[in-house]
């Protein structure tokens, strides 16, 4: 009986299967690592470099951000609260991604345009790290650098710049890098302009509640501490002769006016004003102090705290002309401009913030950064004690009540100002139209 010419010789024919088998395989291999090595998705944003991939397992807190995977940003720079923006910004870039960010580097100088000169200062010298933690746990999460266990390369994002860099495609970007394999790495680090100026993807109450976990350091506190209780110690000499007055020195009211009336905010100002078509953004120092003094509710004698610019303090104008019973005072004519020379801009400017947000009426320029964040901490405050809602809280009488002194109010002094909690991105705060109508 003839056998098919296959089984003729069935060692010959098992040689050839295996043969076959081996060709298969190595085509499956070679199919595999061209698609690991060669057909890696590459993004059109910046020029990114993929790398190494993270092929072990993603750690997460209790409180599910991972804390294997970190975000580094550039270091934070300009003035305090443009890097307390630019802070919470890179905060919630990270939480998007499920990200720790590494405790990023403040500036502690204020060089504008010299980059170069700007002094690097650590966030926890500063804000608490540990307390940011405990605050804002379960929403964001700083890591220190020694927690990269360096298990993959870093990966290099480059943020975008120019008109063309439209908020969708900062927003694409953002979605890519969140997927394999970028989002393998260890550790993502954007590279290009500070936080400040990257695109604005979260609304309002997402910033609130990342400023709401910054606690200055203690030393910075008691500072703070030291200059609150000289304003309402000489307040409380001022009222020594009210029979009914009744309040210890911690309960003495006082009042706080950011006044921006030096040279290069009036620049600035008039600049903004002409190109926006829009005339209450500057105020001078006249109408500031008339303003003011036609707040209701006032019971004089009451202190009045003036947070300048340096440049004013020899300005002995900035202190006449009030309204009676309004009695204006500065750091130096309080005699606490000691505290703020022992320390660097940012520092000085996180006392100021302070005093100006413990004091119990606060007075402000709607578009000015510093007076913005006074305002929405305050508004924030208000809510949280459960006095009023984010929309609707003019009509309370709210235990901090803030006033914007370029908008006129009613009975001819400032406007009544509480931050719009519900805007969906914090633009409205760089702009001054962050302000619920009373």
């Amino acid at each position: 009986m003839d056998l098919p010419s296959g089984s003729k010789n069935p060692r010959l024919a098992l040689r050839n299967l295996d043969s076959l088998l081996y060709k298969c395989l190595a085509l499956i291999g070679l199919a595999l690592f061209f698609r690991a090595v060669v057909v890696l998705p590459l993004s059109s944003y910046g020029g990114m470099r993929p790398q190494k991939l993270d092929l072990g397992q993603s750690l997460s807190s209790d409180n599910g951000i991972r804390q294997n995977k970190f975000l580094e940003v550039p270091q934070i720079v300009w003035g305090l609260n443009n890097q307390k923006i630019a802070f919470a910004r890179a905060c919630l870039t990270a939480r998007m991604l499920n990200r720790t960010l590494l405790m990023p580097s403040l500036s502690a100088s204020l060089f504008y345009k010299e980059v170069d000169r700007l002094q690097p200062i650590s966030f926890n010298r500063v804000f608490q790290f540990e307390k940011f933690n405990s605050l804002c746990s379960g929403f964001v999460q700083l890591g220190r650098y020694s927690d990269i266990r360096n298990e993959t390369g870093v990966y290099e994002v480059q943020k975008g710049s120019g008109r063309r860099w439209t908020v969708q495609k900062d927003l694409d970007q953002l979605k890519q890098v969140s997927m394999d394999p970028v989002d393998g790495h260890e550790v993502l680090r954007i590279v290009g302009k500070n936080p400040f100026l990257w695109q604005d993807h979260w609304p309002v109450k997402d910033y609130a509640r990342v400023f709401e976990c910054l606690v200055l350091v203690d030393e910075i506190a008691r500072e703070a501490d030291r200059v609150v209780s000289k304003i309402r110690d000489t307040g409380k000499q001022l009222r020594s002769g009210d029979d009914d007055d009744g309040l210890s020195s911690q309960q003495v009211p006082y009042i706080s006016v950011h006044m921006r009336i030096e040279i290069d905010w009036m620049i600035h100002c008039k600049k903004l004003e002409q190109r926006s078509n829009i005339t209450q953004i500057c105020s001078s120092k006249m109408e500031i102090m008339e303003r003011v003094g036609n707040i209701r509710g006032i019971k004089p004698p009451t202190m009045v705290y003036l947070a300048v610019a340096d440049s004013l303090l020899e300005d002995s104008s900035i202190l006449t002309g009030w309204s009676e019973g309004l009695v204006p005072i500065e750091k130096k004519k309080l005699g606490v401009d000691g505290i703020y020379k022992k320390y660097p801009y940012l520092i000085q400017s996180a006392i100021d913030y302070e005093v100006c947000l413990r004091s119990d009426v606060f007075v402000g320029n709607s578009f000015s950064t510093f007076s913005s964040l006074v305002a929405l901490d305050r508004t924030q405050k208000t809510i949280r004690m459960g006095l009023a809602t984010g929309s609707s809280s003019c009509g309370v009488d709210v235990r901090w009540p803030s006033y914007a002194y370029n908008i006129l109010g009613e009975s001819n002094g400032p406007h009544r100002w509480m931050t719009n909690m519900s805007d969906s991105s914090l633009q409205a705060i760089s702009y001054g139209t962050n302000v619920i109508s009373c």
